[in-house]
């Protein structure tokens, strides 16, 4: 797993610096940051304990028209988060934990053929920074989901800012986890499975005005065949991969003054073979924004 961590961060590393650093590209990028602090005295009444909670987030568009009739695009997405709690009797402070975690890379090539419809081919890449789900044992880059896809894709509106384009093809995911074999001392073994079936991918970017923009994203997958699928036969979740998976992001930023935007991000993910039911997440956050160009 060493190997294939390394590997995966040399990629990622020369993905970015490539389309940075590359000529015309139109490129967007920006990070923020965001700290809440609070503090309480040793003679404060009431029981409340002070706490830390720090978020950064990057992200970047990056598209180039390299012939009239080959488009190509990727989306990049991080983020990651703690909090830090102090206990309310000893007022020492706990162990970081962490609040949000997202590697999210995507590429997209469209042949723009000038038909009602055009091609595409993707590659995406998935996974987070730190697993420390289990107490004294962290493992990075897992669990690291490639998804490889092809089909037909619709741009249904475009300016020089906004965006509306659905796409709906065939893909193949590949799911690599770095699963526990011993906690003490701690042993890991490298597990991968494999899926395909059809995905639908839609994303919409809107300018409402000068300081206000919303983003969206909604991302389906059906399953056809499931390489574990033999294995589960007879238990009561054998047939939850055949449920179609959910991921629906949604974004809105304003932006206050120059270097300070308040967010509201919401997302609904439903994924039967995690839970049973679907999972909400809502940040609202207001931090310090440096788009990088």
């Amino acid at each position: 797993m060493k190997k294939s961590t390394t590997f995966f961060v040399i990629a990622i590393g020369i993905l970015c610096t490539s389309v940075v650093f590359a000529q015309g590209w139109k490129k967007s990028l920006d990070t923020d940051f965001t700290l809440t602090q609070n503090t309480y005295s040793d003679s404060w009444a009431g029981g409340e304990a002070g706490s830390i909670s720090w978020v950064w987030n990057a992200n970047g568009v990056f598209e180039k028209q390299f012939t009239p009739k080959f488009n190509f695009k990727n989306t990049s997405k991080f983020s990651f988060g703690q909090t830090h709690i102090q206990d309310k009797e000893t007022k020492e402070w706990a162990k970081p934990q962490k609040s949000t975690d997202l590697i999210d890379i995507e590429n997209v090539g469209r042949f723009t053929l000038g038909a009602f419809v055009d091609p595409y081919a993707a590659f995406r890449i998935e996974s987070q920074f730190l697993d420390a789900s289990v107490e004294g044992i962290n493992r990075y880059f897992t669990p690291l989901k490639l998804t490889e896809s092809a089909g037909i894709s619709k741009q249904f509106y475009k300016t020089e800012k906004d965006e509306a384009i659905s796409r709906f093809g065939f893909a193949i995911r590949q799911i690599i986890t770095q699963d526990i074999v011993t906690v003490n001392p701690d042993e890991t073994e490298t597990n991968t499975t494999n899926d395909g079936g059809f995905e639908s991918v839609s994303d919409l970017k809107l300018t409402l005005s000068e300081t206000l923009q919303f983003t969206s994203k909604l991302s389906l997958y059906k399953a056809l065949f499931y390489s574990e699928s033999d294995a589960l036969k007879g238990l009561p979740n054998e047939d939850y991969w055949k449920v179609i998976d959910v991921n629906w992001e949604n974004k809105l930023s304003a932006t206050i003054v120059k270097y300070v935007t308040v967010s509201l991000y919401m997302q609904l993910l439903y994924d039967k073979e995690i839970a049973l039911s679907g999972r909400f997440k809502e940040t609202l956050a207001m931090g310090l924004t440096y788009k990088l160009f």
